[in-house]
């Protein structure tokens, strides 16, 4: 049954393409939610048209000359939009009283602090940026377990599993038992992405634009080169351990180029329960919003005639290194996640500048886990310094080649 009164609703990176995704379900039902914060981090002109449309009680952006440049654009639009900016702009408008929803789609470790701030604070929190939880995931979940937070994966991987899984297992418990539930496995798929098929030997040819030419999904630049090392997988293999208190030995990890089959849950009676849809993000995220409930997303539904076929294979490690290298992070533990995803942004930011070559992200991470010791993390402090041991280490290596 529907609330009284709307949900107020923080996007946290609504210039991205998870925040357009999630402002398209958002207005498709006007008197169920309501827009509190929109953020962004160096897109001011896109959030600026957000304001516009939207009319938040606040917008956040990263710098202070970046908020005067907001408040310029909106001035005289007759709008009460309030302009904050940097982390503690970001932090207020993810744990104010005002906000029941979060969703949490800032890309890489900047997402850290304000999705922490909702979960701390108790929130409904869409979770959409993989990399805070992959490094910081003791700390988040101890987080969880003292704030009464809801926490629902965006993932459309993570939210297949969700689906899949029956509830309590499926309410993302850290104490849930997924033996308990007659789980048997759970098969984490991906697509593969643009180089399943191209010649190994080749790879070190690729050029970014090429890694950023998802063959099925719409996505920022850095989790589409994530995608095509097959990152992307190992850092949701981390996060489906976290997510779903299972141990690595209970994930597997499956090929599915047409990206159709999103996940599965395999149980000891023999079933084997898939969530199938279009490609879109809109499905998860209405999914998420909606919870326990079903609404309209604006996706297509799925036309298995036309679809035709479904394949699935096995990931071919020496293709995907950064497979075996998120697999060694969760064996480690500690803030070997932490070292994993620092060192894959380092990387990954190089390689879309032209200064490092596709087949050099993984020895580039290796060489960065190898030498960074894995300490426990007691906090975010502890995570925070980690997260910057780590990448000073992968600099140095670059440095280095």
């Amino acid at each position: 049954m529907q609330s009284p009164q709307p949900q107020s609703v923080t996007v946290l990176g609504s210039t991205g393409s998870i925040g357009v995704s999630t402002l398209d379900v958002l207005a498709r039902h006007p008197q169920r939610y309501s827009i509190y914060a929109l953020t962004a981090r160096e897109r001011v002109s896109e959030l600026a048209q957000q304001c516009r449309r939207f009319a938040p009680r606040f917008a956040v952006v990263a710098t202070e000359q970046g908020a005067v440049e907001l408040c310029e654009m909106l001035a005289g639009e007759g709008l009460a939009t309030e302009v904050l900016w940097g982390v503690e702009g970001l932090c207020r408008v993810a744990a104010d009283d005002g906000v029941d929803t979060v969703m949490a789609a800032i890309v890489g470790a900047a997402g850290l602090r304000p999705t922490l701030a909702a979960i701390e604070a108790g929130k409904k929190v869409l979770l959409a940026n993989k990399e805070a939880l992959v490094m910081a995931g003791p700390v988040f979940t101890r987080a969880l377990a003292g704030s009464g937070a809801q926490l629902l994966p965006i993932d459309s991987e993570h939210n297949a599993i969700f689906q899949c899984l029956p509830q309590p297992c499926g309410s993302l418990r850290p104490s849930g038992s997924l033996e308990d539930a007659g789980v048997e496995k759970i098969l984490l798929t991906g697509s593969g992405g643009p180089f399943r098929t191209r010649a190994v030997d080749d790879l070190h040819r690729v050029t970014p634009d090429e890694a950023c030419a998802h063959p099925n999904w719409s996505m920022g630049r850095k989790i589409s080169v994530d995608s095509a090392t097959m990152m992307n997988k190992g850092l949701e293999f981390i996060e489906a351990c976290l997510l779903f208190n299972a141990r690595a030995e209970q994930i597997e990890v499956v090929v599915h180029p047409q990206s159709i089959v999103h996940s599965m849950v395999q149980y000891r009676d023999g079933s084997l329960l898939a969530q199938m849809g279009n490609p879109d993000m809109r499905t998860p995220i209405a999914h998420a919003l909606a919870f326990p409930e079903r609404i309209d997303s604006g996706v297509a539904a799925l036309d298995l005639i036309t679809q035709g076929r479904l394949d699935f294979e096995a990931p071919d490690m020496r293709r995907f290194p950064c497979l075996r290298l998120a697999r060694e992070a969760m064996d480690v533990g500690g803030s070997a996640p932490t070292v994993l995803n620092a060192a894959n942004e380092v990387a990954v930011e190089a390689f879309l500048q032209g200064r490092l070559a596709f087949t050099s992200i993984a020895p580039v991470i290796e060489r960065v886990m190898n030498s960074a010791q894995a300490v426990e993390l007691t906090g975010l402090d502890a995570v925070e310094t980690a997260d910057r041991s780590a990448r000073q280490l992968a600099r140095q290596v670059l440095g280095a080649l």
